[in-house]
């Protein structure tokens, strides 16, 4: 950021290496593995870069080969990595995927990883004034206290200034069962202006599947977004109605990051002034691309199609086949942004627009219980992520 404009947003969190067997085998029989890199924030701030934002990382990373790959992959993005600290102390943490039929598995190795040793002066970086928006999630605050009080300092002190804050819930319940984790997380989200959390995961925390409820239990934040897998999202603002936007219907590789993807999109909306209508279908249009690649992150869709989509009307965008459209352009052979191409081992959317309208615990090493990151492959309802995920 020198010599420059200072960031638009600022995502504060762990990004870890990920490793997963090349050829979907099992772990105990895998003889490739494939090397990857993945974060809830750092897809994140890729994602908001990919849309044109100017986006800065916040962070730990061990000075290890591993931390020097994720500085690379999320440079790489598009994302200024100027404010991540290199700890020559403590190592870049690390998971492992291990494909199995009735789902994927998660092996976490971060103990004591660098970013574990975050704090709330990681905030005091001078280069991040001026930042709109401050994105952080509730992996962080179950990393450590001092990560803990990270988040805290951020949601009721402010340090940067005006900035909004928005806080995504993703609960994990292999870092923190239900019990332990739905009174802090609770808490934090109150704090936010804008909060993202599957409806999924507000059962699971606060014992409610109504996205009514959910605003109820967050009455101050300025908007409460709440995503129901494949059905769709709602956005409750703090005045005035909510708005819901069914989800597409596209093909799923994986669901890792599509609500990472969907938050960028969304986020992306709100910072370009749109309604909480048009926000909702930018979200689930970025998502759609997460959603068809096997890693976390995928090249956004272009500008010209995502503005495309937002001023459809509502029959045309209840009907919208992402494929035909073309918004899944681009994704041949999935290559995302971020990691997963390192090896170790022996119908235009034209004619839509057209008729549309005018305008493991942390001591890491457990594996992940059936839906804490399982993958799928087929054709279905595309959701904007539902609280599931790897990390």
């Amino acid at each position: 950021m020198t010599g420059g404009p200072g960031p638009e947003v600022v995502a504060v969190g762990e990004t870890m290496v990920v490793m997963s067997p090349a050829d979907a085998a099992p772990l105990e029989r895998a003889d490739r593995l494939r090397l990857g890199v993945g974060g809830a924030e750092s897809n994140l701030a890729i994602g908001l870069a990919g849309l044109g934002h100017r986006v800065a990382w916040v962070s730990r990373v061990g000075d290890d080969p591993f931390g020097r790959m994720v500085l690379r992959e999320v440079a790489g993005g598009g994302v200024d990595v100027a404010s991540v600290a290199l700890d020559p102390h403590a190592p870049t943490g690390v998971y492992f995927k291990d494909p199995r039929p009735e789902a994927t598995g998660v092996h976490y190795y971060r103990a004591g990883s660098a970013a574990s040793r975050l704090g709330p002066e990681a905030l005091d970086d001078p280069r991040l004034a001026g930042a709109r928006l401050l994105h952080l999630s509730g992996i962080t605050p179950v990393l450590s206290e001092s990560c803990r009080a990270l988040v805290a300092h951020a949601v009721n002190d402010r340090p940067l200034g005006d900035a909004l804050v928005s806080f995504d819930v993703n609960h994990r319940p292999r870092l923190w069962p239900a019990d332990r984790a739905a009174d802090v997380l609770r808490d934090l989200a109150d704090r936010a202006d804008i909060v993202l959390v599957g409806l999924d995961e507000a059962e699971r925390l606060w014992g409610t599947a109504d996205p009514q409820a959910v605003r109820r239990l967050l009455p101050r934040p300025a908007t409460v977004v709440v995503k129901d897998g494949a059905l769709g999202a709602t956005a409750l603002p703090r005045t005035g109605p909510a708005v819901f936007v069914p989800a597409l219907r596209a093909p799923v590789v994986e669901p890792v990051g599509a609500g990472d993807a969907f938050a960028a999109g969304y986020l992306s909306a709100v910072l370009r002034g749109l309604d909480q209508g048009a926000a909702l279908r930018c979200g689930h249009v970025v998502a759609v691309r997460a959603l068809a690649v096997p890693g976390d992150c995928a090249p956004p869709p272009r500008r010209r199609d995502l503005d495309g989509v937002v001023a459809l009307s509502a029959d045309r965008w209840a009907a919208l086949d992402p494929v035909a459209a073309g918004l899944l352009d681009g994704l041949a052979g999935g290559d995302g942004l971020a990691g997963g191409d390192g090896l170790i081992g022996g119908d235009d959317l034209a004619g839509d627009l057209a008729a549309g309208s005018a305008a493991g615990s942390v001591a890491g090493g457990g594996t992940a219980a059936t839906g804490d990151g399982s993958a799928h492959v087929g054709t279905g309802a595309a959701g904007p992520g539902d609280g599931r995920g790897s990390r």
